[in-house]
């Protein structure tokens, strides 16, 4: 198993102890984060790009890791997430590198087991 197999069950785990408390607050905050990033003027590719540049220079790593498995999905080319990169790193600066070699090896990870 690898670390995104990893991610992806432990954040459906946490999400399901988050939602199960009833909290109406918490759960249309849900709704309106996964209202957000679906199709609209804006197609869903660019606002996943768009979210992991902007969770890069947050430095935010649970977010980091959703959002470039979502751009795996909404089919990011390897020059487009090169890009965004970087993007983010210009923005962040140098205290986004850590995160940024993590979201290249995430990446890499994505490539390889989708070959």
């Amino acid at each position: 198993m690898g670390k995104i197999d990893e991610f992806q069950r432990e954040r459906e785990r946490l999400n399901q102890l988050d939602l199960s408390k009833g909290n109406l607050e918490i759960k249309r905050f849900f709704s309106l984060d996964s209202q957000v990033y679906r199709q609209g003027a804006i197609p869903t590719k660019y606002k996943e790009i768009l979210g992991l540049v902007a969770s890069l220079v947050l430095r935010c790593d649970d977010c980091i890791m959703y959002h470039i498995i979502r751009c795996h999905e909404e089919g990011v080319s390897q020059e487009e997430f090169n890009e965004a990169m970087a993007i983010a790193l210009v923005v962040g600066g140098s205290i986004t590198i850590p995160h940024l070699r993590r979201a290249y090896d995430a990446w890499e990870e994505l490539q390889r087991t989708s070959r």
